[in-house]
């Protein structure tokens, strides 16, 4: 009786299951046709008669002047020198900037001139992609807003290419099934991370895994399933792309064992603008009074400043005083919000408590002229972030010309500060111990020897040239436009 009270319930329950499947295959593939249909009324020919190919780029935050705009405008004006026949679109959710105010901005922050104009879609939805909206279950809620977003810039225009370059994979899928678009995307960042499934799994606490969680086995089990789960939607997404540039071998060996689409990702490194440090003279230390340490980044918790105080302090308690050099260390970072500003004054109240205030100076917000006066100055130059996907301002102490000390992890490890022609090219650390004696044992090098790291460290930056970025990133993108 039960047995045929189950087939009773079975058959139909799969019956319905069928047609509900069927409808759901019918109304995406209704949703393609409008949105082709719609593609050909919004779209008209040039002035020879054919329809340029639209390429567009997902990036929300266009505005914002980090290392990952630079990476767009690059990547745009290289489509514009390289294809005729191409017109550039940006998704971009900055509508307090005019389309002539932001690429004016790209050149005034990046000396970057495009050959051609622009197509900007704004987007009104960027609220639903910001990581405040979501307190809990943040990487989920922002990548369900990405494809609201997403959802968005399609039906105000249907490109023919689609390129994510600020990681929201989850619109992979979404322009490639719906909008009918070949996809590709570049990756600064895995939303998610083999380390990140290890911090949790460890119940180790970081800045992104609360000690409430951590000291409760429950909480950190839930997580642990949370993070597996959305890591396999995350590697769904991400493998329907039909090309993935990587801008590191950290973030190609986290995306290949994510996404398992191993033929179509391929690392191009970011463009870094080396030439503007480059112009500054490289010659031997003149004086000998003071030495300064530099650290370029802004401030926030992963960057892990609290760790360049402590070590500096550990490094000055050692020194033996009246027989070495005065040391500074120079803080230089951007502020984004009053968070960020209390992370200042919180790290300024270490330096009171370990007694060294007087050795550590805070830049904040500084012009670009007087950073590249700080590194062409510095002796050394300090990164501590665990696990930096890539390092820009690794990059840019190198080629300004500062022997660069930065963390054992991550792009500085894998791609940046390794041997070049077979000679030392910088130094890497992991605690408050291996710095402040790494530091030490630089200050202890001769000028000449000094003199030479930061010689073979200059040269080993060209990889990381705009020039170097236009040829690979073509290469990469070249099966798009087959």
């Amino acid at each position: 009786a039960c047995f045929r009270l189950l087939c009773s319930l079975l058959i139909p329950a799969l019956f319905l299951s069928g047609i509900l499947c069927v409808c759901l295959v019918i109304l995406l593939w209704g949703i393609r046709l409008w949105l082709q249909q719609r593609k050909k009324q919004l779209t008209s020919a040039g002035k020879d008669g054919k329809r340029p190919l639209l390429v567009a780029f997902f990036h929300p935050y266009c505005n914002a002047g980090g290392g990952g705009e630079r990476v767009l405008w690059c990547a745009i004006r290289t489509l514009q020198k390289k294809y005729r026949n191409v017109t550039c679109v940006v998704y971009t959710g900055d509508r307090d900037a005019t389309g002539e105010e932001i690429v004016e901005g790209a050149f005034r922050r990046f000396n970057i001139k495009l050959t051609h104009p622009v197509k900007f879609v704004f987007l009104e939805k960027r609220y639903l992609v910001e990581a405040s909206l979501y307190p809990h279950f943040t990487l989920l809620g922002q990548s369900l807003g990405s494809v609201f977003l997403g959802w968005e810039a399609l039906l105000k225009c249907v490109p023919d290419i689609y390129i994510d370059s600020m990681g929201y994979a989850f619109t992979l899928p979404l322009f490639k099934y719906l909008g009918g678009c070949r996809v590709g995307c570049y990756v600064h960042y895995p939303t998610i991370s083999t380390d990140m499934l290890s911090v949790v799994r460890n119940q180790d606490t970081r800045f992104n895994n609360a000690a409430f969680i951590t000291n409760n086995p429950l909480f950190s089990k839930f997580k642990l399933v949370y993070y597996y789960f959305f890591a396999f939607m995350y590697g769904l997404v991400g493998s329907c792309s039909d090309v993935i540039m990587v801008n590191s071998s950290w973030t190609l060996n986290h995306i290949l064992s994510l996404w398992r689409a191993g033929a179509c990702t391929s690392v191009v490194y970011p463009p870094c603008d080396v030439q503007t440090f480059l112009d500054i003279p490289l010659e031997e230390e003149k004086s000998t009074a003071e030495h300064s340490v530099v650290s370029v980044s802004q401030f926030r918790p992963e960057k892990d400043h609290s760790l360049q105080i402590r070590a500096f302090a550990k490094l000055l308690k050692e020194k033996r005083l009246g027989q070495q050099p005065s040391l500074k260390l120079i803080l230089i970072g951007g502020c984004r919000n009053q968070q960020d500003e209390e992370r200042v004054n919180n790290l300024k109240n270490l330096c009171e408590e370990l007694g060294v205030s007087n050795n550590i100076v805070f830049r904040i917000n500084i012009p670009f002229e007087e950073l590249k006066r700080h590194l062409a100055e510095a002796t050394v130059g300090l990164h501590t972030m665990w696990n930096e996907h890539f390092g820009i301002g690794v990059v840019e102490c190198m080629a300004a010309g500062t022997v660069i000390l930065a963390h054992n992890s991550g792009g500085p490890k894998l791609d940046i500060v390794v041997p070049y022609e077979g000679h030392i090219t910088g130094f890497l650390a992991e605690n408050v111990d291996s710095y402040a004696e790494t530091m030490a044992y630089i200050f202890s090098l001769s000028p000449e020897k000094r003199l030479e790291i930061r010689e073979n460290a200059r040269r080993s930056v060209h990889r990381f040239s705009d020039q170097h970025f236009e040829e690979t990133f073509l290469l990469s993108v070249e099966p798009l436009f087959k």
